[in-house]
């Protein structure tokens, strides 16, 4: 009797954190999934020279996605793909997703279009390590983002699917073959589904944009109309920092700072884009009413806080 005592308290205890023991994944990205179902989504952290041991380490965290940190970390795609295996290898997720979502902040800067093609290659090299998405840190200009998306594609004919008015894809066949094997596809699988959703309802890649600076609060409107971004945040930090504030950083905020966030989150809400910035356990509630999705899951008890209060279904 003790024991079966037990076990209720356990599923009791889980439907309370808004999880359904009994859950099966819809897709391959469980932060996609999530915010299909519009349910907030919360991030783990790791950086640039994280290998196998790591990613074993974060193969079973409360998160729903990692983001992998390689603006100011090491730029290692070698690490990157140990990292990737060490997921696959400590897995399934106690969601049944074969891994977390995973997803590289890169040193290029969405200055202007020339900044993107000119490393173009590092996207090929990280998508091609197995990874699930990519944030474009300061994405200033419209044209940039336009060709970041299009340097996630493969040049595929998918019908219904609205096309990239700038430029076709730009992956190359022979990028799929380790990524499909993180992914536990085939080849052909992998290149159909490693698309941007939500500019493709099927695809599996979650892109992001940090409009963190005065010259991309400028062009918030225009960048955040870019299809195919899942979500983005307006950078607080940086932001600051751009805006003339060395310190501030934190709420409440300084009025200018109020206002970049305000129009940053405006015009992600007018495009159906996501919104990132941290939520802590006083103001959850809040920033969910106002529009925020995506945030750092710094600790189990915030992140099941959440879960109860969105009654999310899906166990982490």
């Amino acid at each position: 009797m003790k024991k079966i005592a037990l076990t209720l308290a356990c599923v009791s205890a889980l439907w309370g954190q808004g999880g359904d023991p009994n859950y099966k994944p819809k897709r391959l990205n469980k932060a996609i999934e999530l915010l299909a179902d519009n349910q907030p989504i919360y991030n783990a952290g790791a950086k640039g020279g994280d290998g196998y041991d790591a990613g074993m380490k974060l193969a079973k965290t409360h998160n729903d996605f990692i983001i992998y940190e390689m603006e100011h970390e090491t730029f290692d795609v070698g690490a990157l793909r140990q990292f990737m295996l060490g997921l696959v290898a400590g897995g399934p997720t106690k969601s049944g997703h074969r891994t977390p979502a995973v997803i590289v902040t890169l040193p290029i800067l969405g200055y202007d279009e020339v900044s993107i093609r000119a490393n173009y290659w590092m996207i090929h090299q990280v998508l091609a390590a197995g990874v699930h998405g990519i944030q474009l840190c300061h994405a200033r200009s419209p044209e940039a983002v336009k060709l970041f998306v299009a340097a996630c594609r493969y040049p595929i004919e998918r019908p219904n699917i609205q096309k990239n008015d700038f430029v076709e894809g730009m992956r190359g066949s022979g990028s799929q073959g380790f990524a499909a094997k993180i992914w536990g596809v085939s080849g052909t699988e992998y290149m159909q589904l490693a698309d941007p959703w939500p500019l493709n309802p099927k695809g599996e890649l979650l892109l992001s944009l940090k409009i963190e600076d005065k010259y991309a609060l400028a062009n918030a409107e225009k960048v955040a109309a870019i299809p195919g971004i899942g979500f983005a945040e307006w950078g607080p930090g940086d932001m600051g920092l751009s805006l003339g504030f060395l310190e501030n950083h934190d709420p409440p905020y300084p009025p200018a700072m109020a206002a970049a966030r305000k129009r940053v989150m405006t015009a992600l809400k007018s495009n159906h884009v996501g919104f990132l910035e941290t939520v802590r356990m006083d103001d959850m509630e809040r920033l969910f009413a106002e529009g925020t999705n995506v945030t750092h899951g710094s600790n189990e008890a915030l992140t099941n806080k959440g879960r109860q209060l969105t009654k999310r279904q899906m166990p982490y």
